[in-house]
């Protein structure tokens, strides 16, 4: 057996980062959730304050991801990503000094949220670049982990430390890792030549977006749009739905939480090795899309246990596709082993909208008519809004395949 090149070793460094990165930012989003009830308790907070501290992430993302997205597209990821590391140190730093000032730990997570932005946007970049054509199915795969990744990570060490150390450690761990990732990046990125290609200006830059491939890049952001905002609608309150609806106990309405997350991540990568195999990203995603609307339509007589476990496990196994397929249109549009950074924050201003407005849009249909009968069918109008948008997306991907340009090398179709 070979031992793999020095550009081997390069490539498999810089995914490691790039993926390291997008699920440490995910972990900082979700250090919060795992804790506030104890945070609640101990700094009584505003319950409106409190839901900004989650909210205030998707806001800074929105205002943020396509400027941050042009500057790693024209300057590389490794300026910004250090920029953002430095600031979660100093939000995490703060938060920690006074966490009885809600305005203060607002304003941290604000920050935090600017940091988040970047991280969310440079390490797909950088995992998609310095993976092989072969590879990018899988590594693609693997980078729309980032969410449950973060989740799993943040709730496996909250109930392993808050009895004994206390929720200040889900803190100075985001401290330290925001060190240790800093370190990181300043040595790969002095020690690599690959590395090394944003300064000098030798990058693999994007090609020119024509008229037909911008109009596809926005018509995926709108289809993130959509379907994060009914995604994180469903994650949101879909403990609180199972409780007040079907009775179910809190550890009953945990594993019920549980159920489709742990699909998502197995599909995640199942579809990561579809893409490699040949299937069509916009197949899968209409596939996917038409999974999540049928969940939709048949809520209101998802009543039997057996018949709430096949929706949960269905809607988990389509939510692992979507976000693999939205994720893939940058490299499918614009080729491998390019910068996608511009294209990265088209996609992930998207995700932010909806990611906003989804679980407000649910506490505000509940309060309208005090049940939660209106959620399923604006979420099934929703879902089915992407999957018409998911259909034009596949043809014109489609024709686009068919008339590609033999200097774009993507790895989809």
């Amino acid at each position: 057996m070979r031992p793999p090149s020095d550009t081997e070793s390069v490539s498999v460094q810089g995914v490691i980062l790039g993926l390291g990165l997008a699920y440490f930012g995910a972990y900082q989003l979700f250090k919060l959730p795992v804790v506030l009830p104890i945070l609640l308790t101990e700094y009584g907070y505003d319950r409106s304050l409190a839901g900004g501290f989650m909210s205030v992430y998707a806001a800074a993302g929105l205002v943020l991801s396509v400027w941050i997205g042009r500057r790693i597209g024209q300057f590389g990821p490794f300026k910004p990503v250090s920029t953002a590391l430095v600031l979660m140190i100093l939000a995490n730093l703060a938060t920690l000094i006074n966490p009885a000032s809600g305005l203060l730990v607002l304003c941290c997570r604000a920050v935090e949220g600017a940091a988040f932005a970047v991280l969310a946007i440079s390490g797909p970049v950088l995992a998609n670049r310095f993976a092989g054509p072969r590879a990018l199915p899988i590594v693609i795969g693997l980078t729309a982990m980032w969410i449950p990744t973060g989740q799993l990570t943040a709730a496996l060490l909250a109930s392993a430390s808050l009895d004994s150390v206390g929720w200040q450690l889900l803190w100075h761990v985001g401290v330290v890792g925001s060190l240790l990732f800093a370190v990181w990046c300043h040595r790969f990125h002095s020690t690599h030549p690959a590395a090394q290609a944003d300064r000098s200006g030798t990058a693999a830059k994007s090609p020119p977006l024509d008229t037909r491939r911008r109009r596809l890049l926005l018509l995926s952001s709108v289809i993130f749009l959509l379907w994060s905002g009914q995604y994180f609608a469903y994650m949101t309150w879909l403990p609180q739905y199972v409780i007040e609806v079907h009775g179910t106990s809190l550890n009953g309405a945990l594993f019920s939480y549980l159920m489709p997350v742990v699909m998502l991540m197995i599909f995640n990568v199942v579809t990561g090795f579809w893409l490699r195999s040949g299937l069509r990203v916009g197949l899968l995603l209409t596939c996917a899309m038409s999974g999540q609307l049928a969940v939709w339509c048949l809520l209101p007589w998802t009543t039997s246990t057996a018949a709430g476990v096949v929706s949960l496990l269905v809607y988990g196994i389509s939510a692992g596709i979507v976000p693999v397929c939205l994720f893939a249109m940058p490299s499918t549009l614009l080729g491998a082993g390019v910068n996608t950074g511009a294209a990265f924050g088209v996609i992930m201003t998207g995700r932010n909208i909806g990611v906003l407005i989804g679980p407000i849009l649910v506490a505000q249909l509940f309060k309208t008519i005090g049940s939660w009968d209106l959620a399923a069918p604006v979420f099934g109008l929703c879902t089915a809004a992407a999957l018409t948008l998911s259909i034009v997306l596949a043809r014109q991907l489609q024709r686009l395949t068919e008339t590609l340009q033999p200097t774009v090398q993507t790895p989809f179709r």
